[in-house]
């Protein structure tokens, strides 16, 4: 594993913003998930300061799902983003948090009107549309509010990113957007360009997450900037902003080999705004994308302590941590690979290959299949590095195991952003059972 952002060896310990991780262990317990603010810092500011083109307003859009919370939506909101919401649940965070409400995209294939209701009380900025459903029922909450909403329709290209099958997302047959090529898209616009609720304001795309291919990219910008040209002669579109999306890939394990962010950012920006002139979309104002994944994974990393050691008949011998699948559901889910170290022996040869597995009442509760390691006793501290993203947001209570803490360290202090959850805050919302008599 190469060490990243602010890690350090110092006597056989890795220190992780000016901190070691006995300490950080000592203070707030394992599993832990550790935040590199530095470094995400630093990588919020790549993409703000290379996104970016002359005479149009280049937005860097947070996709909270990848990580959320009060201190997150802080972070970002003073860094200058946008970001995003797909439910009422995100949404009351992101406005509880104190991010302005014009500056949030919400987004969802099912809104319910509660949550239509809670944005257009907040005065959300821009609505993304999934569906015909999703629009009328959009127009029709809208009304009801006497309120005219800000809409970017999501539309598919049919570009298959070479990505997992569960988080590709522009296929024809995709639970998400509609098909450029359907039959029924332009009756959709012409409906919304006459609906005086709504400002069809452009088109918003998204091919995938973990798409590790640059020219995907490029292909996806074409192929919306010609349909929005196309929309824009038929039917007097006038298209102001066009949003690209995200799922730009990050680095996990050995294999994956991201591209450079700063040049391709740069070069990004400005085939956009070229195409698009080209095109002739004189009336475009802005361009977005929607990184999540890519601007916090590598500076998240997740602390556990070693328990057991199993040595099974056949196979590597298991390192069973203190976490597990209800911290990283994404080796289950996606067969996602990664890399750990022992943090607290860090220099130590290289003695054996193990399994890692959780404590969870789980066959496939393996976080990794093959991790090259010191021989490795109870006690240890093992770090997985680049879990920044998804890993607490999918995190849950299987077998009553607490959610872990959150700690955010830089320059040698750290800052706790999520409590650990106790046995007491898994049974808040338990009730009693009473017999009838």
């Amino acid at each position: 594993m190469d060490l990243t952002g602010t890690m350090e060896e110092k006597n056989n310990e890795l220190f992780i913003g000016g901190i070691g991780v006995k300490t950080l262990k000592e203070k707030y317990g394992t599993p832990l998930q550790i935040i590199d603010q530095k470094a995400l810092k630093e990588k919020i500011s790549c993409f703000k300061d290379n996104f970016q083109v002359d005479g149009l307003d280049c937005r860097v859009v947070y996709a909270s799902k990848a990580f959320l919370n009060k201190y997150m939506v802080q972070l970002v909101k003073s860094l200058g983003l946008h970001i995003d919401a797909v439910s009422g649940g995100e949404l009351y965070t992101i406005l509880a948090s104190g991010m302005p409400a014009e500056r949030i995209y919400f987004h969802g294939n099912n809104k319910l009107a509660s949550e239509i209701r809670e944005a257009l009380e907040a005065g959300v900025g821009t609505y993304v549309v999934d569906s015909i459903a999703d629009y009328q029922h959009l127009s029709e909450v809208a009304a009801e509010a006497g309120q005219r909403i800000r809409l970017l329709l999501r539309v598919n290209p049919g570009i298959a990113a070479e990505t997992h099958q569960y988080i590709q997302t522009t296929t024809e047959d995709s639970k998400f957007g509609m098909s450029m090529t359907d039959s029924r898209i332009e009756g959709l616009i012409q409906d919304m360009l006459a609906d005086p609720q709504v400002d069809l304001a452009g088109f918003h795309c998204h091919i995938g997450s973990q798409v590790l291919k640059g020219n995907f990219f490029f292909e996806e910008a074409e192929s919306v900037i010609s349909f929005a040209k196309k929309m824009s002669e038929n039917y007097g579109m006038k298209v102001q902003e066009l949003n690209l999306g995200g799922g730009f890939g990050v680095y996990y394990a050995e294999g994956d080999q991201p591209f450079d962010y700063a040049s391709f950012l740069s070069d990004y920006a400005k085939y956009i705004k070229t195409e698009a002139a080209k095109q002739g979309l004189s009336e475009l104002q802005a361009i977005s994308i929607e990184p999540g994944r890519s601007l916090i994974n590598a500076s998240g990393s997740t602390l556990y302590t070693v328990g057991q050691v199993k040595v099974t008949k056949a196979g590597l011998p298991f390192i069973f941590v203190d976490g597990g699948m209800s911290d990283n559901i994404r080796p289950a889910l996606y067969q996602a690979e990664y890399e750990a170290v022992l943090a607290n022996r860090l220099k130590d040869p290289v003695q054996a290959t193990y399994r890692v597995g959780g404590k969870l009442c789980e066959s496939g509760d393996v976080l990794l299949k093959a991790a090259a390691l010191p021989e490795a006793e109870a006690g240890d501290l093992l770090l997985m590095p680049n879990t920044g993203a998804y890993t607490y947001s999918m995190s849950s209570n299987y077998n009553r195991m607490g959610r872990p803490a959150v700690v955010f360290v830089e320059d040698g202090k750290d800052r706790l952003a999520v409590k650990r959850e106790t046995y007491a805050d898994m049974m808040r919302n338990d009730l009693s059972y009473e017999m009838d008599e």
